[in-house]
């Protein structure tokens, strides 16, 4: 059988959320257009394209939710509503033609560094390809997490996770269970309990809920953002100012926090006015803990008559109800997973494998989830993580954190052109030594509290934060440090192989 030839390309992506289209625009806006785009699903647009449940929307500003490079003005409110992000993706991909680059429908399966090429040969659903550059930008909000709790293989009614919403499913007037008070719980449970007959809240913890500050742009606002020169970027930036003072009350001066957690109390007792339902949303940990929630329709949702929030945890599933912890029985025709993703334990980090023949995974399951600056690994080279282990930011957009490492992908790609370097590879001593420090800023802040959260790993480390102002996380990957790196050049590859 004849070998089908394996196509190469300077930089391969995986991805096509804002992150991997982020890359990829950035890269033809810099003249690089050897490069491929590597998407599972049918469409781009990876979380926005997912989570199309009941009431799916932003908690970000939406001045804040689009790309620096490609503001948008046609947001016609301040926090913007799925449709309308995933219409915006699909926009600015458009004009930036890059869709060309995009293969559809087309898995990534396995990832390995070739040390005698110097590349990384990968497979996919549509053929093999090798690259001299990977970026993983497949997402931390790309896998659902699914419970395990017995008996729930036996359920014969509809479930189905919330980032994978059931359309054919007709919810109304039947008893449905939403398990989870996550930030995607938050907005499904208010936009359908009007309709159901029952719904039961199943609540591990009760989180912080803020009010959502927000308002319908005016026509003079959407005026203005269109055709007046700089004012949706003094918009952004007011917007981004805002946000970022978030950090001294998270991370400077956490007792700051108890005015903020006083508010959010204040706001509970106002509309919640059952003393034992209230009781069961008052959180138990500081605020800022976990992830805090923005809603106006939460708390007045749980306050229906044809809602309960279950706080006895579940002890099974049967065929056609829920039994709680206490023993209670609750017959259920549907059940809702707003149960959040695998963050720390991403199904990508088990199909990419670095120089020593291990995994991502398995790097990360020896060592934690180690990287350098949220990017780049020792014993991966030339492979670079987008949003990776403590590049979230908790206060401000994601968008945000995303440009400020293409920013460093991009001047890394532009240093080893100009230097002839074939590989770059983070030192084993840089990384330590960076992640040594960064876990000494999380002492005092409000992270660090006593609770359960996606913040924190298996390990009780701080893997997923940044845990600082969002324009020192910029500031730090303006430039790409090739001192911190391991390098070869393409004379000695030659050498090498020859």
């Amino acid at each position: 059988m004849t070998e089908i030839p394996r196509r190469h390309v300077r930089v391969a992506i995986i991805g096509a959320g804002f992150a991997g289209l982020g890359v990829a625009m950035r890269l033809r806006r810099l003249g690089i257009t050897d490069f491929v785009v590597f998407e599972r699903a049918s469409d781009i647009g990876g979380t926005w394209r997912d989570n199309t449940y009941p009431g799916a929307g932003c908690d970000v500003p939406s001045q804040l939710y689009s790309y620096s490079f490609a503001p948008n003005p046609n947001w016609t409110h301040s926090f913007s509503t799925q449709p309308q992000i995933q219409q915006y993706v699909q926009d600015v991909v458009d004009r930036a033609g890059v869709r060309e680059a995009i293969l559809l429908d087309c898995e990534v399966t396995d990832a390995r560094w070739n040390s005698a090429t110097a590349r990384w040969d990968i497979r996919t659903g549509k053929g093999a390809f090798t690259a001299d550059i990977t970026v993983s930008a497949a997402g931390p909000l790309s896998a659902p997490k699914l419970p395990e709790i017995k008996g729930i293989s036996t359920f014969r009614g509809a479930l189905f996770h919330s980032a994978r919403w059931d359309h054919d499913v007709d919810l109304a007037g039947k008893r449905v269970a939403v398990v989870g008070t996550g930030a995607s719980a938050i907005q499904i449970v208010p936009s359908i309990a009007g309709e159901v007959g029952r719904l039961d809240l199943y609540q591990r913890s009760a989180p912080w809920v803020l009010p959502r500050l927000g308002h319908r742009y005016t026509l003079l606002e959407r005026l203005a953002y269109r055709h007046v020169p700089g004012a949706q970027r003094v918009a952004r930036a007011g917007v981004y100012w805002l946000r970022e003072s978030f950090v001294l009350w998270q991370s400077k001066y956490p007792p700051l926090a108890d005015f903020f957690a006083f508010g959010a109390r204040l706001k509970l007792w106002w509309v919640i006015r059952d003393a034992a339902l209230r009781r069961k949303l008052t959180p138990a940990y500081r605020l800022g803990c976990k992830r805090m929630l923005i809603s106006n329709e939460y708390y007045p949702a749980l306050a229906r008559e044809n809602v309960e929030v279950v706080t006895d945890g579940i002890e099974e599933i049967r065929e056609h109800s829920i039994v709680a912890n206490d023993g209670t029985e609750r017959e259920v025709d549907a059940i809702v997973l707003a149960t959040g993703f695998r963050i720390t334990d991403s199904p990508t980090y088990d199909l990419i494998s670095g120089r020593d023949g291990r995994t991502l995974a398995e790097v990360f399951g020896a060592d934690g989830l180690s990287v350098y600056k949220g990017t780049t690994i020792a014993n991966f080279p030339n492979l670079f993580l987008m949003i990776g282990p403590n590049a979230a930011l908790s206060y401000t957009s994601a968008v945000f954190t995303i440009e400020s490492q293409i920013n460093y992908i991009l001047d890394a790609i532009t240093t080893m052109d100009a230097a002839g370097l074939r590989t770059v590879e983070v030192r084993e001593q840089a990384q330590a030594d960076y992640n040594r420090d960064l876990q000494t800023k999380f002492a005092g802040t409000v992270w660090n509290g006593d609770c359960t959260s996606w913040f924190v790993d298996e390990r009780g480390e701080h893997s997923r934060l940044w845990p600082d102002f969002s324009f020192r996380f910029h500031r730090m990957l303006r430039s790409f440090d090739v001192e911190a790196y391991e390098t070869t050049t393409h004379s000695e590859q030659a050498a090498t192989t020859s």
